[in-house]
């Protein structure tokens, strides 16, 4: 069965102005991957947005992974 992203898979926490320690884990595996993003526009589009597109998360989610 395939898993869906969700916002609850990532966490935030800020570093500074304009960066963000941002940590995505696993669903299936547990695994947890951590990356600063400075991309603000990203962070806006899914930690402050109400409802995240998917893409967005997908994008998120391999800045952190790569």
């Amino acid at each position: 069965m395939k898993t869906t992203i969700k916002l609850s898979d990532f966490s935030f926490q800020f570093s500074g102005h304009g960066h963000y320690n941002v940590t995505y884990t696993s669903p299936t595996t547990g695994k947890s991957w951590t990356k600063k993003i400075s991309d603000m526009q990203l962070i806006d589009a899914t930690k402050n947005a109400d409802e995240p597109k998917k893409c967005h998360l997908i994008e998120l989610k391999k800045l952190c992974k790569n």
